[in-house]
């Protein structure tokens, strides 16, 4: 019988893994008041088999929760409901990481609390409509470009909420420099359009991204920061332009030079949107020497031929462990996977198409 390489232990950063599977990161809104809750705990407990487990979008300031139901790491409330949470997957020998999404443009005040705004690099309006509780769909708006006192602000609130994810007993911090967020608002010079020294030049688009890496790295630990990426993404209005290869490239290369644990790469071809070309991928993989996650529409097969060809260290996996809280044991098993995903139930709030999947046999 074949030996999976996937189901073989590694060592990141500092952690030991018992398996090179990961659970994406994957927004639930089940976060009522934006403080995660019992719930939660048992949602991300439920799926502790998984090597790492990387939690939905968590905000690390007032102005990051664009979406309803969102939580936040930033206030004493929300440390304490995340405490729940880690306790629950360590109790099963897991690992977790902490994902910090600001969601800059995309979100809506509807969605923030008093006194927070919609702020982004320029004050570019992103196509398109965000849910809100009290009105349903509405039109996002126009952010407020961001000044220098909301980049040391924001910046401030990225490090902050980073060493509150390590008091809280995360094992790291992800920062979500993908999807069409905050970040990647910066690297885009579609949505980034400013002129002095946040825009222009590939260099000077990634500067706010890398000296968040900087900060939350010197924070908490090269060892426990990553950073997720989408090149090729159309994700929130992200179209694409001409440097894409070019800006993925010196990103690559400086993360590596700021020596955090790994870089997670996500392609969301299975979801409809344009393949990431393969090409990039091995460009971003010698560049950076650390480990590298793939993510994006795997399926046993494919992620063994990534981790076996050297493409990826680890592959993380998103909807497969929605409806199966049990994935790596049905995969390393070969038990039949469950194929009932709830999708009118991936953001309502409560118990029902979130912790409500049985375990194989169950």
């Amino acid at each position: 019988m074949k030996e999976y390489k996937l189901f073989t232990p590694l060592t990141l950063g500092n952690v030991d893994l018992k398996n090179r599977i990961v659970m994406a990161p994957m927004t639930r809104s089940r976060a009522i008041g934006n403080i995660p809750n019992e719930l939660m705990a048992e949602f991300y407990g439920q799926r502790a088999d998984a090597g790492l487990l990387i939690t939905e979008g968590t905000s690390p300031s007032p102005n990051g929760l664009g979406y309803s139901r969102i939580p936040g790491c930033f206030s004493k409330q929300q440390v304490e409901g995340w405490m729940k949470v880690t306790k629950a997957v360590h109790a099963k020998g897991g690992k977790i990481f902490l994902q910090l999404m600001h969601t800059g443009r995309i979100g809506h005040s509807l969605n923030l609390p008093d006194g927070a705004q919609i702020i982004a690099p320029s004050a570019v309006k992103a196509n398109g409509q965000m849910w809100t509780d009290s009105k349903q769909l509405q039109d996002f708006p126009i952010p407020k470009q961001m000044d220098d006192d909301d980049l040391l602000l924001t910046l401030t609130e990225y490090a902050a909420a980073a060493k509150h994810a390590i008091d809280a007993g995360f094992d790291g911090v992800e920062l979500h420099g993908a999807n069409g967020y905050l970040l990647e608002q910066f690297i885009s010079p579609v949505s980034n359009i400013r002129t002095d020294k946040y825009g222009g030049s590939i260099e000077n688009r990634c500067r706010f991204v890398l000296e968040v890496v900087a900060a939350v790295a010197e924070t908490i630990g090269k060892e426990k920061t990553g950073i997720r990426l989408s090149p090729y993404g159309v994700a929130s209005d992200m179209p694409h332009y001409p440097e894409i290869d070019e800006t993925y490239t010196y990103l690559a290369e400086e993360l590596n030079k700021l020596g955090i644990v790994y870089l997670h790469i996500v392609d969301h071809t299975a979801m409809g949107a344009p393949e990431v070309p393969l090409e990039i991928k091995n460009i971003i993989r010698t560049r950076f020497k650390n480990t590298m996650i793939l993510s994006g529409g795997y399926d046993l097969e494919r992620a063994e031929a990534d981790i076996e060809s050297g493409l990826a260290d680890l592959v993380a996996f998103g909807r497969p462990f929605i409806n199966n809280p049990d994935l790596v044991t049905r995969m390393e098993k070969k038990l039949t996977l469950a194929k009932d995903l709830k999708m009118d139930l991936f953001y309502t709030p409560g118990e029902k198409g979130y912790v409500d999947y049985p375990a194989y046999g169950q």
